[in-house]
């Protein structure tokens, strides 16, 4: 037994006496035969505990949790008192219909340019497709869903005959996206679209549900004990907004992974750099975005999932207040850290995806007592002085932090110019006990997600899992009930703290993760990969989204020397989403500089691989 930790209550910690400690995951590397090994002794009754508690006391989780007495009452999911309005935005109505929140979503934007959709020029700097330029391109008849489907049907033949195996949709059907296109070509021919978002080519990650599709969650097993009936909420309201919606993308199993990796279908590779990993685990939706291939894909994130492949792969990805997203459909839907979000090729984008998909559960209203959603309002000057009364928060030695300084270099650059163009003021805020987040952050996602999957483990179907899927499993295990309930005590503890800095700023600032993208294994591709170390780089800055719910965007900022894209985190106060796209427009309008073309992209608005 270790020594007795007695904390003070969160409100009598001394700020000023805080010590940042660098966060430094202990564990093994491990892949091929070493990993299966591992693994094997891991599950063993006794020798599999002994492993256990090791890896544990190296990583300070029994001194955390078990030796330490938390003053604090358990938060057993993210508790929020009222927040202050926020200026020049719009408001939504969560039980309208999701068209009619897309067309305000629509009436925020500033003005729309399509001259660049109409000039051939290849000396023009990259940019991506927006929905905007699609939807212009439908109405002015320069093309059409069905056209843009077949251009989509030949690129991912292509990379469905990639060897080795590199999937980005591990369910597709190439008849029904001709058939989604089709009836929204023929609607634009009548007039009568749905949307902005209609004939707009949207991906689904594999763990929400889909028809026709099955819902595996990258395993081999998953569809077996689950029966896709009907559409995710979140998916029903992309389709009533006329989405073509092009399958399930490929993720690491059952989101219990930070690269990607996936023994069973084939990892997905990060379009700016094929031997790295895209980040995970909506590995799929993010380089299926960056690729060019869909405007837009949904993600899931407990533990920065939507946010480190948004960033390692040079998109933008969004992670909601936790509760503003009904999770109806969903493989995790009882959790208190996940959200479903989207993931977008631009900020505008991501607007549009976000206001159709918003919406709380009816138990969470009542539990939750969601603020009215709201936009910002991007075409008033009104807007631009909004951005320039942002208080930035910046806990430098956290930001400083990371594998290279090429990325917190490039993030200090971005606070510059924000300070220099829109006048923001950063101000240097300090989180304590950012290790006791982590530990809670584990104890809580891991609980939960055993809870979820128990039922399912019959027949030996975790057998079945992928290797590092069953060491995080074998993990999982070892926490009791009396550790998940310390998580919540420090769960409110850390809460206490946020919402203390939240008083003196509006955003959190961080990079969004404190590594570019990894480099694959070769080893790694048919067993799978366990790496903390990486684990621990990737994860480092995101949970507090998870943990304490609050909503967070991951925006590309630029790239490191070997041309890998490096991403910024924007944390929000609860239900201020719109502050954090506000801030996240005006970095990619005047601040982030020319995006860079990724290695495998197309180009399915005109047909072209560039």
């Amino acid at each position: 037994m270790g020594e007795k930790r007695v904390l003070l209550p969160a409100s009598e910690v001394d700020m000023t006496a805080v010590k940042y400690t660098p966060q430094r995951i202990q564990g093994p590397h491990l892949t091929g035969f070493w990993l299966k090994l591992f693994v094997l002794l891991a599950e063993a009754p006794i020798i599999g505990s002994i492993i256990m508690i090791l890896l544990k006391n190296k990583n300070r989780k029994t001194e955390m949790l078990k030796n330490t007495v938390i003053p604090e009452d358990p938060m057993f999911k993210p508790e929020f008192p009222p927040q202050e309005s926020e200026p020049a935005v719009v408001c939504l109505e969560e039980d309208g219909k999701p068209e009619e929140r897309v067309e305000l979503a629509l009436q925020c934007l500033p003005d729309y340019n399509p001259g660049c959709i109409q000039i051939a020029d290849s000396s023009a700097p990259f940019r991506y497709w927006k929905i905007r330029d699609y939807a212009y391109a439908y109405r002015s008849k320069l093309t059409t869903p069905s056209q843009v489907a077949e251009h989509f049907i030949s690129a991912i033949e292509e990379f469905n005959n990639k060897n080795p195996l590199a999937p980005l949709l591990i369910s597709y059907d190439p008849g029904e996206v001709r058939s989604q296109a089709a009836a929204s070509t023929q609607r634009f021919k009548e007039g009568s679209e749905l949307s902005i978002l209609d004939g707009i080519f949207m991906a689904v990650k594999d763990d929400i549900d889909c028809c026709p599709h099955p819902s595996k969650g990258g395993t081999t097993w998953f569809h077996e004990v689950h029966e896709v009936k009907k559409d995710a909420v979140c998916v029903s309201r992309l389709r009533s907004c006329g989405a073509v919606l092009v399958g399930k993308t490929n993720m690491h199993e059952l989101g219990l992974g930070t690269t990607g990796n996936n023994a069973n279908f084939g990892t997905t590779r990060n379009p700016h750099a094929p031997d790295r990993y895209t980040g995970g685990s909506s590995s799929g939706s993010a380089a299926i975005v960056a690729s060019g291939l869909c405007s837009a894909a949904l993600g899931t994130d407990g533990g920065g999932s939507i946010r480190i492949p948004s960033s390692l792969c040079g998109v933008v990805g969004l992670k909601t207040t936790y509760g503003r997203t009904d999770m109806k459909g969903l493989l995790y839907r009882g959790g208190t850290v996940a959200i479903v979000g989207s993931i977008t090729a631009t900020v505008e984008d991501a607007i549009l995806v976000y206001a159709a998909i918003l919406g709380s559960s009816p138990a969470e209203r009542v539990s939750l007592k969601p603020a009215l959603p709201c936009l910002p309002n991007l075409t008033s000057c009104e807007s631009w002085y909004a951005v320039g009364s942002l208080r930035l928060g910046k806990y430098t030695e956290w930001f400083n932090d990371v594998f290279s300084t090429e990325i917190s270099d490039k993030c200090e650059d971005i606070l510059n110019q924000l300070s220099e163009k829109h006048g923001c003021e950063t101000i240097e805020v300090v989180i304590p006990e950012l290790p006791e987040m982590r530990t809670a952050h584990i104890v809580s996602v891991g609980s939960e997600a055993l809870s979820e999957l128990n039922p399912d483990f019959e027949d030996r179907k975790s057998a079945r899992s992928t290797y590092d899927t069953r060491l995080n499993l074998a993990l999982f295990r070892t926490y009791t009930a009396s550790d998940y309930v310390a998580a919540q005590c420090l769960r409110r503890r850390l809460m206490y703290y946020h919402m203390e800095i939240f008083k003196k700023v509006d955003i959190i600032v961080t990079p969004t993760t404190g590594m570019t993208a990894p480099i694959i294994s070769p080893t790694a591709l048919k067993v799978g990969e366990t790496n903390l170390s990486v684990s621990g780089n990737l994860m480092r800055f995101v949970l507090a989204g998870n943990l304490l719910g609050f909503p967070a965007i991951s925006v590309p900022v630029g790239y490191d020397k070997q041309g890998l894209p490096i991403g910024m985190q924007l944390i929000g106060r609860p239900w201020c989403e719109a502050s954090i796209l506000r801030l996240a427009a005006a970095i990619e309008e005047t601040c982030a500089g020319p995006k860079k073309k990724p290695v495998q992209f197309y180009d399915i608005l005109k047909g072209n691989q560039l």
